[in-house]
């Protein structure tokens, strides 16, 4: 049988090495599994084919240094449609007579964040959608097809999905949950870095519109981080710092100084999944807000991002948004809802960072291993 991970995302954002390392982790843990494992690509045309090819070749070459060459189909799609005809794309890597061969055989797909369409999605034997972010896909499905009618298995990253303080927009779909994915044999721990610094990576503005309770809250950042503005004064023994995509003339640059945060970007620290992993070793832990709605929902949602810290050795300090009862009591994550709260807990990593960075990665590999989800989510 051959296992699918078909995603939309990756190619398409050349800069995004934590976009990128979120299918990577897929893959690899298949391929740890001992099963046959394609990551499937669909990438829609920019409209600058100059720019589109750079992204290919960028996106050939990550792939290359985690030696997949041989286990890639890109599909590049002329114009950007959400309709998947497989005879009106142009395949890379993998042929198309190669992939129609392929999709003649016993196949799985698992479809990251519905990245694959109808009528090319129909042709899996056996078609899985893995939600990655249970706040939006929960909310557009009451308004929307999302696939809900083309998969037979729904699993989600909402750890909380069907407890009581979940508020999550009512789904009659099966969902299974399932833990983010990290790939704990690349993923290693990590020394001490020489600095108490804490960070995150993202991006600062969000245009997504959900609703709820009749309003449309802000879903970025800049507006779940208002009330910890003052955190690096209330910790002055540490260095707070923030890789967001945050233009080099917007007036947030001073506002944040102001605060003390330090702003650097993204695509300068993480622009390929292994600077992604080297940017997150050079920190002592990972603080980051949560955008609201995850909180107001409880969704249970827990970022591949945050698991990636956690297999490093990296503490993480952030809000709860129904995930902390799925976790060990001594389990690297620091869940806090308060400026007061979030200074006593980096406190108290840099105070205990040698026992709280064995937890954590002690947590990596027992809950978040990609190997050990995939073969969850592959078990019917």
């Amino acid at each position: 049988m051959t296992v699918f991970v078909g995603c939309g995302f990756a190619a398409k954002y050349r800069e995004g090495g934590g976009v990128f390392s979120v299918p990577l982790q897929w893959v690899l843990g298949l391929k740890r599994l001992g099963l046959d494992a394609v990551w499937l690509e669909i990438f829609p045309s920019t409209g600058n084919e100059a720019a589109d090819r750079r992204a290919v070749r960028s996106f050939q070459a990550q792939l290359r240094s985690y030696g997949l060459a041989e286990n890639y189909c890109l599909l590049y799609q002329p114009r950007a449609e959400d309709v998947h005809e497989l005879a009106s794309m142009r395949s890379f890597g993998m042929s198309q007579r190669h992939l129609r061969q392929r999709l003649a055989g016993p196949t799985t797909l698992l479809n990251l964040s519905y990245s694959v369409h109808p009528p090319l999605l129909l042709q899996f034997e056996r078609r899985i959608l893995c939600d990655l972010d249970p706040s939006e896909i929960f909310y557009w499905m009451t308004k929307l097809e999302m696939g809900q009618s083309a998969h037979h298995e729904f699993c989600t990253i909402g750890l909380n999905l069907g407890a009581p303080d979940c508020r999550l927009p009512y789904s009659p779909l099966p969902w299974r949950t399932f833990y983010p994915l990290v790939d704990t044999e690349l993923i290693q721990r990590r020394r001490r870095p020489p600095r108490a610094k804490f960070t995150t990576i993202g991006q600062w503005y969000w245009g997504g519109a959900v609703e709820v309770n009749g309003e449309f809250p802000d879903l970025s950042k800049k507006f779940a981080f208002e009330k910890y503005l003052d955190l690096p004064k209330a910790v002055p023994e540490a260095e707070f710092e923030l890789a967001m995509n945050i233009s080099p003339d917007d007036r947030e640059h001073a506002r944040l100084a102001q605060h003390g945060w330090h702003v650097i970007a993204p695509h300068t620290v993480a622009k390929t999944a292994k600077r992604y992993r080297e940017y997150i070793g050079s920190a002592a832990g990972e603080f980051t807000a949560i955008k609201g709605v995850d909180v107001t929902w409880r969704t249970g949602w827990v970022s591949d991002r945050a698991a990636t810290f956690l297999a490093m050795g990296r503490p993480v300090v952030t809000e709860d948004t129904g995930a902390a009862r799925y976790l060990p009591g001594q389990s690297g994550f620091f869940f806090v809802d308060n400026v007061h709260a979030a200074a006593a807990s980096a406190r108290q990593v840099i105070r205990e960072w040698d026992s709280l960075s064995a937890e954590a990665r002690a947590t990596a590999v027992e809950l978040f291993d990609a190997a050990k989800n995939l073969r969850k989510i592959l078990t019917r």
